[in-house]
């Protein structure tokens, strides 16, 4: 992922982080001050059901339940929104009060997943769909509307429209998943769990950010194990097992063309650390479908001396590990 697109993604993520951080502070705060926080939400909300509103612009970043509705004001030929909900949570869509011109080039499609770069997360290899039904296209729909549910906690929507004053209301819409599975993090700091219960399937944690990636607890199959030695991180033709955890680093999205840094597979003993100095770090869990699968990690961001220096534009020199 080139810098220019991680920075201009990312610009869109410090955004939604400060204004949920704020969105806390004021709940933690109303909940504090009696009387006056239910005259606070008297003033802003007329009912319960209170409806989040607000412009979409052509390129977004969504990260709040809500009504986003779009209106050229002249040809927006190549926009998109990015949706991103918590880890444990999948995303519905529903477009409506559409106005475009199917016929004359305008298009809505919503994908099950991100797309950056031209590279798709998740990938084709660990996504429970093919790639054309990951697709929801609102011309080639003979519904009025366009509905779709991610199968992980982000989506995006591609729309092109010609004429001013065409546009669309995006209706988002963030559902509880209880087996969280291909996620990416908003965070560059955290801990996760990641458990497939008898589902032959491969599940992603993405941290789009160089970070160090300390395991904690490793179940896979009749295998368990609290305690992982540093001594056998080294790449080890895991892949055979069919349960298996790997860790990977790249430039982009796609697991399925990023380095792979370890694999565990079997109990071991100590600890397993490594720093991943990639634009991309993931922790990638294999399961078979005979066992109950669990791995639990923490993560956090390198420091500025902890990055390694690009010393040739090739993926190893850029991707140190340690």
């Amino acid at each position: 992922m080139s810098v220019a697109l991680r920075t201009q993604l990312f610009l869109f993520l410090i955004s939604v982080s400060l204004r949920m951080g704020l969105a806390r502070y004021i709940e933690d705060n109303e909940a504090s001050d009696g009387l006056y926080s239910l005259l606070s939400l008297a003033q802003k909300r007329e009912s319960e059901d209170f409806i989040f509103r607000r412009p979409l612009r052509c390129l977004d970043m969504l990260a709040t339940d809500g009504l986003f509705t779009f209106v050229a004001s002249k040809p927006q030929l190549a926009c998109a929104a990015f949706i991103i909900a918590e880890p444990s949570e999948v995303i519905s869509l529903e477009l409506s009060d559409v106005s475009i011109d199917c016929s004359a080039g305008d298009f809505i499609k919503i994908f099950d997943g991100w797309v950056l770069k031209g590279e798709k997360f998740p990938s084709n290899q660990d996504h429970p769909l093919p790639l054309y039904e990951r697709y929801t296209d609102y011309c080639s729909s003979t519904a009025p509307g366009a509905t779709s549910r991610s199968s992980q906690n982000v989506a995006m929507i591609f729309f092109r429209i010609h004429s001013p004053a065409s546009g669309f209301t995006l209706a988002v819409k963030k559902l509880y998943n209880p087996f969280p599975c291909n996620i990416m993090s908003q965070s560059p700091e955290g801990s996760f769990t990641m458990v497939m219960p008898h589902l032959r399937k491969n599940c992603s944690f993405s941290i789009i950010y160089p970070v160090e990636i300390r395991l904690t607890e490793l179940s896979l199959g009749q295998a368990k194990s609290n305690e992982l030695s540093p001594q056998r991180l080294a790449w080890s033709g895991c892949s055979g097992s069919g349960d298996y955890v790997e860790l990977l680093g790249g430039n982009g999205v796609d697991t399925s063309k990023m380095f792979p840094v370890a694999d565990l597979c079997f109990s071991l003993s100590g600890l397993a650390q490594m720093k991943i100095g990639c634009d991309n770090s993931v922790v990638r869990l294999v399961s078979s479908g005979n066992y109950i699968n669990r791995v639990s990690f923490q993560y956090r961001l390198l420091e500025h001396n902890e990055l390694p220096k690009a010393r040739e534009n090739s993926l190893e020199n850029f991707c140190t590990v340690e």
